[in-house]
């Protein structure tokens, strides 16, 4: 049996109370079915909580942020003058190091150490602003680990959101994979001719751009400069979520490779799903399962490598909701 694309599993880390550990203010968790019973098939999660680990115990006061929305404090609820922000900030520096084998992270929401956004500001009459801010550990480790994938979880409730979120998870550990074993010119190109649809689904503007930053590269340009600056622009240009538009316009490109093999019944029965697809009738996976029937019958090996037929392991079902 061939070894799975997705083998081995990637490494995400995550808020502890979020794997049920209680860790929590309160003595409490919020287990995500999400991240144990779904991800954690996929994925190796690693639990990490900031408060603990800058020695808050359990259960302990509550924290929150306070003063400017743009450069909050973290402080003691019940005793303000409890500034936790430097131990904070050090461990999310500290982590972002440290954590140098994971493809992705979730974050708890609303948390005043872990948050990605929105998490409430606390003004000296004792209301929220209206500006929201990140945890100041997420915003320290987010600051010196760009590219990685992140992701809140309350927002992956949102099926869109999250199967972004996945794809991203796997292109990082595709490209920490390729690093492994080596940058090369044409291990570079390779890796950008598999993600052409994935690529034009998210952000075809951007794929154009990557295009020519790669056709720009001379003899005398090292993969290992421009590599890491390719990457970068693509895991932000993932980072846009792809529209039913631009899903329909990639599916139309791949059934054009199917042109000469179908018959006419079968071409408009697929043009007929995509039209479905795109109208809301019918979700992606639908005139994307037919594709795939009529590619097993007709192999293409152009379009057979690319990424978007099978960005992630299938069994998530992550199409069958967008």
């Amino acid at each position: 049996m061939p070894a799975s694309p997705f083998a081995p599993k990637p490494k995400i880390a995550v808020s502890a109370c979020l794997t049920g550990a209680e860790v929590r203010y309160n003595g409490g968790h919020k287990a995500s079915r999400l991240c144990n019973e779904i991800l954690g098939e996929y994925f190796d999660l690693v639990p990490v909580c900031p408060e603990v680990a800058i020695g808050l115990g359990v259960p302990r006061a509550p924290i929150r942020l306070v003063g400017d929305p743009a450069a909050p404090r973290a402080v003691v609820n019940r005793d303000p003058a409890q500034d936790l922000s430097a131990p904070l900030q050090a461990y999310g520096e500290r982590m972002a190091g440290e954590l140098d084998a994971i493809c992705g992270y979730i974050f708890m929401h609303k948390s005043p150490s872990c948050a990605l956004e929105r998490a409430k500001v606390y003004q000296a009459n004792g209301f929220p602003a209206r500006e929201g801010a990140r945890g100041l550990y997420a915003a320290a480790f987010c600051r010196l680990r760009p590219d990685l994938p992140v992701e809140e979880d309350g927002r992956l409730c949102d099926p869109v959101l999250r199967e972004n979120f996945i794809t991203r998870v796997y292109a990082y550990a595709q490209w920490q994979q390729l690093l492994a074993g080596g940058l090369s010119r044409g291990a570079l190109i390779a890796f950008h001719a598999r993600y052409k649809y994935q690529l034009m689904a998210n952000n075809p503007r951007e794929y154009r751009t990557l295009g020519k930053l790669l056709g720009s590269m001379t003899r005398d340009d090292a993969p290992e400069v421009i590599g890491p600056r390719y990457f970068s622009q693509l895991i932000q240009a993932l980072r846009r979520c792809a529209s039913r538009g631009n899903h329909s316009n990639v599916l139309l490109h791949l059934s054009g490779y199917l042109r000469d093999a179908l018959s006419h019944g079968d071409r408009q029965e697929i043009r007929q799903l995509i039209d479905q697809y795109q109208a809301g009738v019918v979700p992606l996976v639908v005139p994307l399962t037919l594709l795939k029937h009529h590619l097993r019958s007709h192999p293409d090996p152009y379009v057979l490598q690319q990424v978007y037929l099978q960005p992630h392991p299938d069994r998530l079902g992550l199409r069958n909701a967008i």
